[in-house]
């Protein structure tokens, strides 16, 4: 019993109190909401900071099957923090900075499940960029995302110059840049920038994830690995990659359940083993 005691512990999740964010999950779908409205949840280094402890919260809690981001207010972000911005002392600053935002997108990238922004009102400079780092975007109608970086004299700094043109293609991602202009939620589709537009995009959201969490759980974490190892490889050796772990899924309990299931014309119960 003792032994069964110690392995329910693992499980006990260490929340952080946040200030600047919410993190709940329900149903599987962990929901992080941004909470700096009067700022239009513009992205401090608390706020940062504070992502990247939500995404080793997420990480580690054996609940969370699928993620969904968003704001709280009129925005879902509206970029970087200017104040502090301006109060970089020098280029030093500047780089620690960028590398800053590009390391906790990065962890929120490197997720092993699935993960949505759910996208309204504004998400412009390292709010999109924050969305880029997500797997899909569900945009409201009326919703404006771009990178107007180089209006201040400025790059995108926490991986727009890299992201956004790995997705949407180097000629639409440099149009976005070069003009720093919004885009609004119609034509963001159109460009492959949002998968979908929506009247209410955390509803969409959930929607989305709802799909998503009727699928094998270790299947879907494997299926990401695959995309994301193999867009950085030559094609041959990211197959080999995609065979890899068509093997591992294939020795999974899920894929023996899902295949009975089917046989058996029913839903598949799925434990993610």
């Amino acid at each position: 019993m003792a032994h069964e005691h110690e392995h329910e512990h693992e499980f006990i999740l260490e929340i952080p109190e946040f200030e600047h964010l919410s993190y709940e999950v329900e149903g599987g779908i962990a929901l992080v909401t941004l909470k700096r409205p009067e700022a239009l949840n513009a992205l401090s280094q608390d706020l940062l900071r504070e992502l990247a402890e939500v995404a080793e919260v997420i990480h580690q809690d054996p609940e969370a099957r699928v993620a969904i981001f968003t704001g709280e207010g009129r925005a879902f972000a509206a970029g970087a923090d200017l104040k502090e911005i301006a109060a970089l002392k020098d280029p030093f600053a500047a780089r620690e900075y960028a590398l800053l935002g590009q390391q906790v997108f990065a962890e929120i990238a490197a997720l092993p499940i699935p993960t949505i922004a759910a996208i309204h009102g504004y998400a412009l400079g390292g709010g999109l960029e924050l969305a880029l780092a997500c797997d899909l975007r569900v945009a409201a109608k009326g919703a404006k995302l771009g990178l107007p970086e180089v209006g201040l004299g400025l790059i995108p700094g926490f991986g727009g110059t890299q992201r956004l043109p790995r997705l949407i293609g180097r000629g639409r991602a440099l149009d976005l840049i070069f003009t720093g202009r919004h885009v609004e939620a119609e034509e963001a589709l159109e460009m492959g920038l949002v998968n979908r537009v929506a009247e209410d995009a955390l509803e969409e959201a959930k929607r989305l994830a709802q799909k998503i969490l009727k699928n094998a759980p270790v299947a879907l974490a494997l299926a990401k690995e695959s995309v994301v190892r193999g867009e950085a490889m030559p094609l041959s050796d990211a197959l080999e990659i995609e065979a890899d772990l068509f093997g591992y899924a294939a020795s999974t309990e899920d894929m023996k359940e899902g295949v009975k299931a089917f046989l058996e014309k029913r839903p598949p119960n799925f434990k993610g083993e």
